[in-house]
């Protein structure tokens, strides 16, 4: 019963919001009383959090974290993710947006709780990308890219290129960051390589 009604308040929270969900509603649509209900969440608020805590985190580390984890190079993570991304988008037609902004987007001022829970989600994400670079860079790669700006970038990237997706129902817009975003990396470590040499020559 547990499981049933967090998987109608992730459904519905995603699909209308938290705010425009009533408990009534979610009750309904579970199939389960008002005890049942408060006796697994006592308030909506403590259910927000399960669904946060449970299942969005969940989607972060599936989508994301162990991708990134597993890939070659944190350039390739990255690279890997956007791409099935937006492959799976296309292929089911439609854009709901990523869990985590779109609860982030309606949830972070309403209560420090929430606020808090979601960012650490942020953060968890942020630095399997910032330790994959500084792995990378122990193996003589990505030795001008500094992991917790990256990582932020990339983070940022995804989140954003998935809001403007989610507005224009287009997935292409995540291929359109990816490429912005990497060729930006890119002409940023050449611009280091170069001041770099400007300043070997220069002593």
């Amino acid at each position: 019963m547990r499981k049933k009604v967090l998987d109608v308040a992730e459904e519905a929270f995603q699909a209308r919001g938290y705010h425009a969900s009533s408990m009534g509603d979610l009750m309904a649509t579970a199939g389960v009383t008002g005890g049942a209900l408060h006796h697994h969440f006592p308030t909506k608020k403590a259910l927000a959090l399960a669904v946060i805590e449970e299942r969005v985190a969940a989607a972060v580390e599936e989508t994301w974290i162990q991708p990134v984890r597993m890939a070659p190079s944190a350039r390739e993570g990255v690279r890997s993710v956007f791409a099935a991304v937006a492959a799976e988008l296309e292929r089911q037609g439609f854009v709901r947006g990523c869990p985590l902004n779109n609860l982030a987007h309606e949830l972070s001022l309403a209560d420090p709780d929430f606020r808090i829970a979601l960012a650490g989600i942020f953060s968890a994400w942020r630095q399997v990308i910032a330790d994959k670079i500084s792995v990378d860079q122990q193996a003589g790669r990505e030795l001008g890219t500094d992991p917790q700006r990256f990582a932020a970038l990339a983070v940022a990237s995804y989140s954003g290129a998935m809001s403007m997706a989610k507005t224009a129902q287009d997935a292409g817009v995540l291929r359109d960051c990816l490429m912005a975003l990497e060729q930006g990396v890119m002409s940023s470590k050449t611009g280091t390589r170069r001041r770099n040499r400007i300043l070997h020559r220069a002593l």
